[in-house]
C-alpha cells in the first residue's frame, strides 16, 4: 500500500512541475486518463507539501544552508534494464518515444516511469537523441546480448562506474572493507553529501547494484568492495581524482609521510615500487625509519620524530611485524592518520577494523599499479578526513 501512495504523490508532483498553475481537479483528470486514480483533495494534499518544501529551502538559502540533492539512480541497475531489455526484445533495440517504451515494459508512463528512465541514463543505458525519445546505448547492448562470458559483468561494471554518487563511494572504498553501518552512514552524509533521508536507499541501491556487477564480496562478515580497475583501462580516470582530493587538503613542500613496514623481502622492496612512488605522487616527501633514519644517535629517539613530525604515515602491516605494530602504536598514541595497507585480513588486528584498511591481491597481475594508486588517493583522503584514519579508542567518539 505504502508504494502505491508513493507513485501517486509522485505522478502529482510530476505533472505540477509541467503545469503548476493546473487547478486540482483537472490535475486529477488528467492522471485518471493514465489509470492514476487520485481525487483533487489528495492533489491539493500534495500542493501544499510541496509549497512547504519550497518555503524550507528557501529560509536554507537564506541561512547559507545548501539543500542536499540526490544525484545518484534511484533504482538499481538490475531494476532498470528492463527498459532498455524491452526496447531491445520488442522493438528490435530501435530509437523510440517514451510512451512506447513503457508500453513495451507494460507499465504506465507517469511519474515512477520517469524516474526509471532516469536512473537508467545515468546507469548510460539510455539516451536521449530527441525530446521525449529514448535510444539504448552500445553499454546496454554489451550487457545485453554479450559476446562472450566476461563481457555482461564489464559492461555492468561500466554502468556501475558511470552512476553519479555510486562510482565516488565505489572509488573511494574499492580495495577495502565498507565501514560499520553507522560510520559508512556518517560518511555517506559527511564526505559525499548525501540527503539524510536518502540514505537508507542509497546503500540498498549501492549494494544490489554492485552485487550484480560481481564488485562486492563477503569476508567474515563484512563487504569487501573488489578493485577491479585494470592498467590502461577505466583506471585512466585516477590522476583526476587525485587531482579533485588534492584542491581540498593543502600541502606544504617539507611535508613528510612516514612508512611503516618490514624490512624482509619481499615487502622491503614494496617501499621503492610502490609506497615511495605513491607518497610522491600525493605530493608529500617519502621517509621510511631504514634508510633515512637509522643513522648515528637513539634510533628510537629519531624514530619518534619522524612520526611526530609527518603529516600522515603508511602501515603495512602483512606479516604481523612486532616492529611495525611497535611503531603504529607510537603513531596511534599521537592522534596520527595512518593509512593501513595489507594482503592478509587475518593480520589486521581486530581493534583496527573500524579504520579503512587497503587489501591488495599478490595474484592480481595490475596490483602493484592499484596499490601505487589506492594508497596515492587514501593518503590524500586521510588528510582531508581524518577520522576515517586516526585510532579512536573505547570511550573516544
Amino acid at each position: 500500500m505504502a508504494e502505491k501512495v508513493i507513485s501517486k504523490a509522485q505522478a502529482v508532483r510530476d505533472y505540477l512541475k509541467g503545469k503548476p498553475r493546473a487547478t486540482n481537479k483537472s490535475v486529477a483528470t488528467a492522471l485518471r486518463k493514465n489509470d492514476i486514480e487520485v481525487s483533487p483533495h489528495y492533489v491539493g494534499e500534495i500542493r501544499r507539501k510541496r509549497k512547504k518544501k519550497k518555503r524550507i529551502r528557501k529560509a536554507k538559502r537564506r541561512s547559507g544552508v545548501k539543500p542536499s540533492k540526490a544525484k545518484y539512480p534511484r533504482h538499481s541497475i538490475e531494476k532498470v534494464l528492463r527498459i532498455p531489455r524491452a526496447i531491445l526484445e520488442q522493438n528490435a533495440g530501435k530509437e523510440c518515444s517514451e510512451k512506447e517504451s513503457a508500453k513495451f515494459v507494460g507499465v504506465g508512463y507517469a511519474g515512477p516511469y520517469q524516474l526509471e528512465i532516469s536512473s537508467a541514463i545515468k546507469y548510460g543505458l539510455l539516451e536521449r537523441p530527441g525530446t521525449k525519445r529514448l535510444k539504448i546505448t552500445a553499454l546496454a547492448k554489451k550487457i545485453l546480448r554479450p559476446q562472450n562470458a566476461e563481457e555482461e559483468v564489464r559492461g555492468l561494471r561500466e554502468a556501475v562506474l558511470k552512476a553519479p554518487d555510486i562510482s565516488d563511494v565505489y572509488n573511494h572504498y574499492r580495495g577495502e572493507n565498507l565501514p560499520d553501518s553507522k560510520f559508512f552512514r556518517n560518511a555517506l552524509l559527511d564526505t559525499f553529501n548525501i540527503p539524510e533521508e536518502k540514505i537508507s536507499e542509497f546503500i540498498s541501491i549501492f549494494h544490489e547494484s554492485l552485487e550484480k556487477a560481481h564488485l562486492l564480496e563477503k569476508h567474515d562478515e563484512k563487504y569487501r568492495v573488489l578493485d577491479y580497475l585494470k592498467e590502461g583501462e577505466l583506471g585512466a580516470d585516477n590522476l583526476e581524482r587525485l587531482k579533485k582530493l588534492g584542491k581540498d587538503v593543502r600541502i606544504r613542500p617539507d611535508d613528510s609521510c612516514f612508512v611503516m613496514m618490514p624490512f624482509t623481502e619481499p615487502h622491503g622492496s614494496y617501499y621503492s615500487q610502490i609506497y615511495e612512488p605513491a607518497i610522491r605522487k600525493a605530493g608529500l616527501k617519502p621517509v621510511r625509519a631504514d634508510d633515512e633514519i637509522f643513522g648515528a644517535g637513539k634510533i628510537m629517539d629519531q624514530i619518534w620524530s619522524g612520526i611526530n613530525a609527518a603529516k600522515v604515515l603508511v602501515a603495512e602491516l602483512t606479516t604481523k611485524n612486532a616492529n611495525v605494530f611497535y611503531e603504529l602504536g607510537l603513531a596511534h598514541a599521537l592522534k596520527r592518520p595512518v593509512v593501513l595497507v595489507s594482503s592478509n585480513e587475518a593480520d589486521v588486528p581486530f581493534d583496527l577494523h573500524h579504520i579503512r584498511v587497503i587489501y591488495y591481491d599478490v595474484n592480481d597481475p595490475f596490483w602493484g599499479k592499484k596499490l601505487l594508486d589506492k594508497v596515492a588517493e587514501n593518503i590524500l583522503s586521510a588528510i582531508k578526513n581524518p577520522e576515517e584514519a586516526i585510532f579512536k579508542g573505547e570511550g573516544e567518539s
